[in-house]
């Protein structure tokens, strides 16, 4: 497994840079398999990433109906609420031609399962096991993550219950960060990707992504314990890498 690190520019040119790097990733896992499959996260950057793929003139090289879509932690929110990460990434993926079959959003709390984000979780566990039978979960050719200033990744918190699970997916209350209760998959769910993406821009992110690179365990430093099976790959701006050793950087 390599971890490499890659900073671009600044933020548009790095959501320009992962858009274009995601869309020949989908092409040669569709080469390879038959069909891609990718977990999304939320986020400013991720989701300028998302509406750089779908302007793209490269994204008619992906037979959307082949792709499924995941998610790797959802703010417990109704449907179709604003701060949720499928709201946002549905409203900047809506010009391509995806299956809604083929698109697995986490439950909303308005959902089949009410207000009750463990019976949720288990729910969004199932699902996962299903596409992935007899596997617990399915293949993920791309998992995407984006990076808190605290290093936490998807639902993730330094020093909370999440950083413990074992459970493919579980519910999260009291995150520091709001709204406090949300869905994630957990660390061992993100380290079963083939590749792991982490993307960071500007200079608030700039402690935690040395942090990260740095070592520490995952209770303490969660984006430490995020690592793709075959490859872990940090796509940066310049200001986020300010303080990453020049020799773990590759100029872009």
């Amino acid at each position: 497994m390599s971890t490499d690190v890659v900073v671009h520019a600044d933020a548009p040119v790095l959501a320009q840079a992962v858009a274009a790097r995601l869309l020949v990733r989908l092409v040669d896992a569709q080469a390879a398999r038959g069909e891609a499959s990718l977990v999304l996260t939320g986020g400013g950057v991720a989701t300028e990433v998302y509406r750089a793929v779908g302007t793209s003139p490269a994204r008619h090289a992906v037979d959307w109906s082949r792709v499924q879509l995941w998610w790797g932690d959802e703010r417990f929110l109704p449907e179709g609420h604003p701060e949720r990460n499928a709201t946002q990434a549905r409203g900047a993926l809506a010009a391509l031609p995806l299956d809604p079959a083929r698109v697995h959003p986490m439950p909303a709390s308005d959902g089949p399962d009410g207000a009750d984000p463990e019976a949720a979780a288990a729910r969004y566990a199932r699902l996962l096991a299903a596409a992935g039978h007899p596997a617990t979960l399915p293949h993920f050719d791309v998992l995407l993550l984006g990076l808190g200033t605290d290093a936490h990744i998807a639902s993730i918190f330094p020093e909370q219950p999440a950083t413990y699970e074992t459970r493919p997916v579980c519910a999260v209350r009291g995150a520091p960060k709001p709204p406090p209760v949300r869905i994630t998959m957990t660390l061992p769910a993100i380290r079963h990707a083939e590749q792991v993406w982490l993307i960071a821009s500007g200079p608030q992110k700039a402690d935690a992504v040395n942090l990260a690179l740095s070592g520490g365990g995952p209770t303490q430093v969660p984006a430490t314990g995020a690592r793709g099976v075959d490859r872990t790959l940090w796509l940066l701006d310049r200001a986020a890498a300010a303080k990453v050793a020049p020799r773990l950087r590759a100029l872009r």
